[in-house]
């Protein structure tokens, strides 16, 4: 089940932070990110506080999360997009993460399709998701989903520097 997040789910979410921090130290995921860094607990209580947290619950515990929203990055703008979209028609998936421990169960593309679902109730016809160039598991499983790659940016991501930011597009207009 995915729905939007609520206080309670805070410390789940920040958990799942932890445990990729944890297992990118460890060398057992590459993602681009920096413990105490990003993502970090404010980052879901802010993505909560704006009603745009959403986690995805699998037998009582929370398994994922994502921040879905029309909020995009600020090198989206002027990036090479094969679709003019105005900020009204685009949807944004943001910080998707999924428990290392629930890893390699599908929910990854389970939550990108809830993100689609959500965009066309929306009345969003341009889907964009950004990741790590680094995050080769990632940048995988959104080809695989339709998303084309449109570029690499190199840019300081919230506050970790030199990140080429993949950014991706899905465009489901007629």
């Amino acid at each position: 089940m995915i729905r939007k997040a609520v206080k309670s789910d805070l410390a789940a979410v920040a958990g799942i932070y932890d445990e990729i921090h944890t297992a990118e130290e460890c060398g057992q995921l590459m993602i681009g990110w920096l413990r105490g860094v990003y993502p970090v607990r404010a980052t879901a209580e802010a993505a909560l506080n704006r009603g745009d947290l959403f986690v995805l619950e699998k037998e009582g515990i929370i398994a994922g999360a994502a921040i879905i929203n029309q909020i995009q990055v600020d090198v989206y703008y002027g990036a090479p997009w094969k679709h003019e979209a105005g900020d009204d028609q685009v949807c944004v998936l943001h910080t998707l993460v999924i428990s290392p421990r629930f890893a390699g169960k599908g929910l990854g593309k389970e939550f990108v399709g809830f993100y689609e679902a959500y965009a066309v109730s929306h009345r969003c016809t341009e889907l964009r998701i950004d990741t790590n160039e680094k995050n080769h598991t990632a940048r995988a499983m959104y080809q695989s989903l339709g998303y084309e790659e449109i570029g690499i940016v190199p840019t300081v991501f919230n506050g970790i520097p030199g990140v080429g930011l993949v950014l991706l597009e899905k465009w489901l207009g007629g």
